[in-house]
């Protein structure tokens, strides 16, 4: 955290957020592009650390995939602007859309993502898993091709429970856990822009609390849970969270996507909704086996290794998964 005290990595932390707002509120493609590309631009300052190899390659990388797709956007705007005839629209239409989910990370242009997840600190990790994702999410709300757009989300789901599977490194669990709830939020943004806000709004909240846990512990791999002594109420509010994330019914996390199976069976997605539905279970398979390790492994419990929790801000952590806890009965009274 003491690099954010650094006034250079708050100058660009402004930019960053400012060059958000640039992009979405634009009112021409060029002036989104000019948005996306100072975004780009003041991130990279902020994920590159010379003390650490990994991060410095995260920033080469994440360069090098993101400016690809600038200049694919930036490209097929141009030939739009050119040709205004309705035989190049769907063309036009899969190839903007695909610029714009390679921005934000989505299946089937996800390959860097987790890659580059891999290489970053937690606070980073969350500016990317949420922050990062705004802009593009909302420029696609402008100009999506639907039939594409629900293959899409069907291999985001997919690809996101499938990949988690065999991952020991919690960030790269937690970057095929925001792709797989990327397809959720893109078929959220199919209905309204106001339930992908509602969703996504839920999903940072989440996040960035599971972010702060593992930021406190400094932990990075699923074997440092059953290796640290933690205490109960710490173990508990993991779980909680996870479940959260994971949509598991009595938790808060599960009232977002309530909200977007609700709109899809009004839509007719049965089978959609069957695929996102499955996938989600096996997305809280890979999270019980996380909390199973954390909760049940105590002989690995070494004596030396006891954390002591002497922050305020862990007790907000904790306050608000007791707040997660009691999301169904919150969130009933919306459906009354």
């Amino acid at each position: 955290m003491h690099l954010y005290a650094n006034s250079n990595k708050m100058f660009f932390m402004f930019i960053l957020f400012f060059s958000t707002l640039i992009s979405i509120s634009s009112n021409s493609w060029f002036g989104c592009w000019i948005g996306l590309e100072i975004n780009l631009l003041s991130f990279i300052p902020l994920i590159s650390n010379s003390n650490n190899l990994f991060s410095t390659e995260a920033s080469l990388k994440y360069f090098l995939t993101q400016s690809i797709a600038s200049i694919n956007f930036l490209f097929i705007f141009l030939i739009k602007m050119m040709f205004i005839n309705l035989e190049m629209n769907m063309f036009i239409s899969i190839m903007m859309n695909s610029a714009l989910l390679m921005k934000m990370g989505s299946a089937p242009f996800h390959f860097w993502f987790p890659n580059i997840m891999e290489g970053l600190s937690w606070l980073n990790c969350f500016i990317l898993m949420t922050w990062q994702k705004i802009s593009p999410m909302i420029l696609l709300s402008y100009y999506f091709n639907n039939n594409f757009l629900i293959i899409i989300l069907i291999l985001n789901v997919i690809i996101g429970a499938i990949g988690g599977l065999n991952q020991t490194s919690l960030r790269k669990l937690m970057a095929f856990s925001s792709i797989n709830n990327l397809g959720w939020m893109l078929s959220s943004i199919m209905i309204s822009e106001n339930l992908w806000l509602f969703y996504f709004s839920f999903y940072s909240f989440l996040n960035s609390m599971l972010c702060l846990m593992f930021f406190f512990f400094n932990m990075f791999f699923i074997n440092q849970l059953f290796i640290i002594n933690l205490n109960n109420l710490i173990k508990m509010s993991l779980m909680i969270n996870f479940f959260s994330l994971g949509g598991l019914p009595p938790f808060i996390g599960f009232f977002p996507k309530w909200m977007v199976i609700n709109f899809l069976l009004k839509n007719n997605f049965f089978i959609l909704m069957f695929i996102f539905i499955m996938m989600s279970l096996i997305m809280l398979l890979y999270y019980i086996r996380i909390i199973y390790s954390s909760m049940m492994f105590n002989y690995l419990k070494l004596k030396w290794f006891k954390i002591k929790i002497k922050n305020n801000s862990f007790f907000l952590v904790n306050f608000l998964s007791m707040i997660s806890l009691l999301g169904m009965i919150t969130s009933t009274f919306f459906f009354m």
